[in-house]
């Protein structure tokens, strides 16, 4: 007897995060699941083309800068219904400032399988083409990412810049090169003094890279000599510049499961934390 029974087959959404726009900062994750897709969809302005070379010969390729949400979710209703694999791309990592969420809210809906693959972030990006860690001991423990308010999307209510400036750790700032101006004025509200070290970062892995540094006093004139309102990233605060502290990770007078401390260390170590707990009081 003949099983006639027809086999369905599930479609599949993956969100693959193609990392600030270099084709090389992709995970292998995220190659597998673009050569895997029947469709593709993938950021053209933001994303370098060189990540569709990781497609199917035969793959359907759509820009999405031309897409509306409206349109792309057709595209879903299409591979629900004929049990497709979407990859799609976005810059950075899915999580931030993506329209990922909504996206996948309507995926489930659609009974779709949804993946989500992490990539590397701009303020990451920044990070290491500066050179610099930005949680210092001692300086920063904490990296705040935002975005400046009265843009495209509004703010809720006490995630302000001037708010989150009054932490003085680590901030990276996105989508606001267009109002440095404002930006300088929140952030000097918050309390960071104008001396505190900023990177301005315009297209971090890309051929056209620009990475300045400055100062909070001079970030808005960097921004307007070089002619920067998108695809900018600021980093700012007193970690961007700081030296001459170190983590206790690799001290010898610090102790985890695979070391011992060695005794004379461990109670320098234990002094000195002693010691800069009394300073912190009495400030």
């Amino acid at each position: 007897m003949t099983d006639t029974t027809a086999v369905t087959t599930v479609g599949k959404v993956t969100f693959v995060g193609a990392g600030p726009g270099a084709a090389d900062l992709l995970t292998f994750r995220a190659a597998r699941a673009i050569a895997a897709a029947d469709v593709v969809i993938w950021a053209a302005s933001l994303v370098q083309a060189e990540v569709l070379g990781h497609a199917r010969e035969g793959a359907e390729i759509l820009d999405s800068a031309a897409l509306s949400l409206e349109d792309v979710v057709a595209v879903y209703e299409r591979a629900a219904r004929d049990g497709l694999k979407v990859a799609r791309i976005h810059s950075g990592d899915p999580a931030l400032w993506g329209g990922t969420q909504e996206q996948a809210d309507r995926c489930a809906a659609l009974g779709l399988e949804v993946e989500i693959v992490p990539g590397v972030s701009s303020f990451s990006a920044v990070a290491a083409v500066a050179g610099r860690e930005l949680t210092i001991p001692e300086v920063a423990q904490s990296v705040i990412l935002t975005r400046l308010g009265g843009g495209k999307t509004p703010m809720p209510p006490g995630e302000e810049v001037r708010e989150f400036a009054r932490h003085g750790t680590t901030m990276a700032v996105f989508l606001s090169a267009a109002r440095s101006g404002q930006l300088t004025q929140e952030l000097l509200e918050g309390g960071y003094p104008t001396s505190t070290p900023v990177v301005v970062a315009h297209q971090v892995t890309w051929p056209e890279e620009l990475v300045v540094r400055c100062t909070l006093g001079t970030l808005e004139e960097t921004v307007k000599e070089h002619k920067l309102w998108k695809h900018t990233l600021f980093l700012v605060g007193p970690a961007l510049a700081a030296s001459g502290t170190r983590s206790h990770l690799y001290h010898p007078g610090h102790f985890h499961g695979f070391r011992r401390a060695d005794p004379a260390a461990r109670k320098a170590l234990r002094e000195s934390v002693s010691e800069g707990r009394t300073r912190g009081g009495a400030r």
